[in-house]
């Protein structure tokens, strides 16, 4: 048999050598190098942004500038309508809003809206949750949610209303039972489509460390499903709050006292259109705070700071 010659370069730099294909080889050795980088110009050394770029880059104050730009439009508009009985002026909308929020009619309206939506929330959550860990349990909890979902997630849960009126009668028992539908399903959907899309490594390494039961739940998918999670939380908070006053349009919350929709409905009927607005523009400012001072600020503190989410 013959040996075979291979020639290789020496660390040195000088000619090639012959070796033995029988004998162990040694990779070549690069010498280190380094390089010293030329200065950058003068023209391109950092500098402090502009004062209105830098103010620019806050996130409230952008959304700001897009209400104070709706808010100009819809004075032009109403306006150029010159009909304050179909479409009252800005001005004249805010100015009912801080009238009505002085002397406690709204702030009390708003209290029995909120307090019956808090109430029906909590439930629609509780119950999400219950359907989610049968679901991530078992398979017939998996086809429980799925047949549930597919069942009662497509009817409005407004249409349930008149049901709720033959069984439970004008007042709070009604008004929970269209809140609870109107949470419970796209919660226990997003929740479930969050812990099914949580990766295997994931799992695998809790598994790894013992986790099981509730612990498994608790440390490893609910970290990972968090942002299907507050996703969901925030689709029922919406569904919930629309229901609620759509509901509202038509009996009172409890006791004879009615919430901001009755509002709205009472004074559509006495032909009061800016306190229609006013109680819609309170719809609104109550929506926009829950979004920025609640789910955006939880965001933060967890799917945000954690990476899970940009």
């Amino acid at each position: 048999m013959t040996s075979v010659t291979i020639a290789t370069i020496t660390p040195s730099g000088g000619a090639p050598s012959s070796a033995s294909g029988s004998g162990p080889q040694q990779p070549p050795i690069r010498p280190e190098a380094e390089y010293a980088l030329p200065a950058a110009p003068a023209d391109i050394q950092a500098r402090a942004l502009p004062l209105a770029t830098r103010l620019l880059q806050h996130p409230l104050l952008r959304k700001a500038i897009i209400l104070a730009v709706l808010a100009l439009v819809w004075e032009v508009a109403a306006r150029w309508q010159d009909n304050d009985l179909l479409l009252p002026t800005f001005t004249q909308t805010a100015a009912t809003l801080v009238r009505d929020l002085a002397n406690g009619e709204l702030l009390a309206k708003a209290a029995v809206s909120l307090g019956i939506l808090v109430q029906g929330y909590v439930l629609g959550v509780a119950g999400a949750l219950l359907l989610t860990v049968l679901a991530v349990s078992s398979q017939w909890g998996r086809d429980l949610l799925t047949t549930l979902t597919s069942m009662f997630n497509p009817l409005p849960a407004i249409a349930l209303l008149p049901l709720a009126l033959l069984w439970f009668g004008l007042g709070q028992g009604s008004l929970l039972v269209v809140l609870v539908h109107s949470v419970l399903w796209p919660l226990a959907l997003a929740t479930y489509a969050g812990f099914q899309s949580v990766p295997d490594t994931l799992r695998m390494a809790g598994r790894n460390y013992g986790l099981r039961g509730v612990r498994y739940v608790l440390q490893i998918l609910v970290p990972a499903a968090l942002p299907s999670i507050l996703s969901g939380l925030k689709i029922g908070w919406a569904f919930a709050w629309r229901t609620l006053i759509a509901a509202e349009l038509v009996f009172g919350a409890s006791s004879g006292k009615g919430g901001l929709g009755w509002y709205i409905f009472q004074s559509r009927n006495e032909l009061y259109t800016d306190q229609v607005f006013a109680g819609l523009a309170l719809v609104i400012i109550i929506g926009l705070l829950v979004e920025t001072l609640g789910f955006h600020q939880l965001e933060r503190v967890t799917v945000r700071r954690w990476g899970v989410q940009r």
